[in-house]
């Protein structure tokens, strides 16, 4: 079963997935990221342990949206397995990937920016 666990962190919408990306499993991540209006979306899938080729269709579904919407979507902590099969796939190539420590380094930094600029309207 999957499960999905959303924390918002200014304009980013963190998705943590826990579970199976498979056939059968993935109409509740598509309601999530439809009803999620943020400026960006990145699926933290630290915590997926399997995914099938429906799976895949469904998160290039999803980026494909997403972008067309004129927002950002992207995939953190991917495990060495699931990074083999994106690979496999050529999906590497397509998809943002980044690690939690990649991700909220920029993330602060964006914070800090916008920090900045209200401190300068006061």
């Amino acid at each position: 079963m999957l499960k999905i666990y959303t924390r918002n962190l200014g304009n980013v919408a963190i998705l943590s997935l826990q579970g199976r990306i498979v056939i059968g499993e993935t109409e509740i991540l598509r309601d999530v990221v439809e009803s999620v209006c943020q400026a960006s979306i990145t699926l933290d899938l630290g915590g997926v342990h399997t995914i099938d080729a429906h799976g895949l269709g469904v998160l290039l579904d999803l980026r494909q949206r997403i972008l067309a919407k004129g927002m950002r979507f992207g995939l953190m902590n991917v495990s060495n397995p699931m990074a083999r099969i994106f690979e496999i796939c050529k999906l590497n190539t397509v998809f943002q990937i980044s690690s939690t420590v990649e991700f909220f380094p920029a993330m602060a930094r964006e914070q800090r920016a916008s920090f900045a600029a209200l401190k300068s309207c006061a």
